[in-house]
């Protein structure tokens, strides 16, 4: 069976996992302490990054675009992009977005100051840096809800990529409990619906060892 080396919090190792899901392709979940740079891990990916997926035939693939972009050439039911040109492209540009500006101005100051430093041993949470993440926060979710209450999905007409990645970060966010949803209620209807994806149940059922979520963390009607 193939296999996903991940971290609980990692919005790439989740983008995967939701992708897999969307190709009902089984895999089996391989938490990688990636702190530990274990060398049979750095054997696999010397960037000594997360996700790596393990094909069954022994390929190794490396970084959620190269993993999925395979997974979307390999398997061409439920396709990850859509079906139209211009849709696909949106879904890239959406993909790029959360996972390049989102990221930086969200995840990485969020989930690098509450999340990492505890199991990396670095001391305290820096506030700054989590106020910078958690007002940036705002922009973006004002921007999913523009996109939202125009489209039926991010990208357009279809359930997309682009919704996984987007997904996939604000989880993350939202098990840490710093997801202002009474303040953007069109971003709150659209991830209920994301919720409510099958593919999505697996993200909603993370308990992380010492670390509950929120109880509205699994509720799609939350």
């Amino acid at each position: 069976m193939r296999t996903l080396h991940h971290l609980w919090l990692s919005p790439f190792s989740r983008k995967v996992r939701v992708a897999l899901a969307e190709k009902r392709l089984e895999c089996q979940l391989q938490v990688e302490k990636v702190w530990e740079r274990r060398p049979e891990f750095l054997a696999l990916n010397p960037a000594g990054t997360v996700p790596v997926l393990v094909e069954e035939d022994g390929l190794v693939l490396a970084d959620s675009y190269a993993i999925c972009e395979y997974l979307d050439e390999t398997h061409e039911a439920r396709p990850l992009y859509g079906t139209e040109p211009r849709g696909r492209a949106e879904a890239r540009r959406l993909v790029a977005w959360f996972d390049t500006k989102f990221a930086r101005e969200v995840s990485e100051l969020v989930l690098r100051e509450k999340f990492m430093k505890r199991f990396l041993g670095l001391g305290q949470p820096e506030g700054a840096s989590i106020r910078a993440g958690l007002t940036n926060l705002h922009y973006h979710l004002d921007y999913i809800g523009f996109l939202a209450e125009r489209r039926n999905w991010l990208a357009g007409d279809q359930f997309t990529l682009a919704d996984i990645a987007a997904g996939a970060h604000i989880s993350c966010i939202d098990y840490l409990g710093d997801v202002p949803w009474d303040d953007h209620q069109p971003a709150r209807e659209w991830y209920a619906r994301l919720k409510s994806q099958p593919s999505f149940r697996a993200i909603l059922a993370d308990h992380i060892p010492g670390v509950p979520p929120p109880k509205h963390y699994a509720d799609p009607d939350f």
